[in-house]
């Protein structure tokens, strides 16, 4: 299974903001055993972000979306994935109740509007101050404020895809290769990735400053077992090439 990440907001495109999103999605997939596929940003734009959204709930995947889902007049996540999937949108009975026990006598018809979701979607429950984001067709629409949205990501994995999870047998493995072009090792990447075609190979060149030395960082990810049987075999050959290496930290 795939998983994807959308992340919405024209602070982001205009650099008003920085994006923490992708690196922190990365570090939660990948701390059960999971991987990120893609990733894309999309600004408030709604008819641009309808036709993103008619793309990304055509590939399947799993799609981790960030921001847009508030109540002011820039917020236009909620509405465009309705439009994407040709869904009215509604006031969610369950986001209503989640909302009305937060702001109690306080509430008003403008603080409901943060549980309008398309018709059919599931709330995503949120720890800090209870005003749910939704799910629908696989994708997950969260805040963009990390203090709510990593939680409710973490609480998407755990409940939804804990039959995936693999972080025990998951592993990543590198060796760095001293004085190595890439365009000298490709055969054995190749060769490689023929051979063991339940891991991933991965090939990290760097460029050399003044005074420094040229070196590749070679590794594979995947299943431990396949992976170390892969790291063996590279670094056979590194070796026997006469390259030096030493084992990535």
């Amino acid at each position: 299974m795939n998983f994807g990440a959308l992340i919405i907001g024209d602070e982001i495109l205009s650099g008003r903001r920085s994006d923490k999103h992708l690196a922190k999605l990365i570090e939660l997939l990948a701390a059960r055993g999971l991987k990120l596929s893609w990733a894309r940003y999309a600004g408030d734009d709604r008819p641009r972000l309808i036709e993103t959204l008619r793309q990304t709930f055509a590939t399947g995947d799993v799609v981790f979306s960030f921001g847009g889902i508030g109540a002011t007049p820039d917020d236009h996540t909620r509405q465009s994935a309705g439009a994407a999937l040709g869904l009215e949108i509604a006031l969610h009975p369950e986001a209503e109740a989640e909302i009305r026990a937060r702001f109690g006598v306080e509430i008003t018809p403008e603080r409901l509007q943060m549980g309008v979701f398309p018709v059919g979607s599931e709330i995503i429950p949120n720890p800090y101050n209870r005003i749910p984001g939704f799910s629908l067709s696989n994708h997950y629409f969260v805040p963009g404020f990390p203090v709510m949205a990593w939680p409710m990501v973490e609480w998407v994995l755990d409940t939804r895809y804990a039959h995936l999870h693999h972080a025990e047998d998951y592993v990543e493995q590198a060796i760095t290769v001293w004085d190595a072009y890439e365009g000298q090792l490709i055969d054995l990447m190749r060769e490689i990735t023929a051979d063991f075609p339940g891991a991933t190979l991965f090939s990290l060149p760097t460029i050399a400053g003044e005074g420094e030395r040229r070196s590749i960082e070679l590794g594979m990810k995947g299943p431990a077992a396949t992976v170390a049987d892969a790291m063996n075999r590279i670094k056979s050959v590194v070796g026997v090439r006469g390259y030096a290496w030493d084992d990535k930290v």
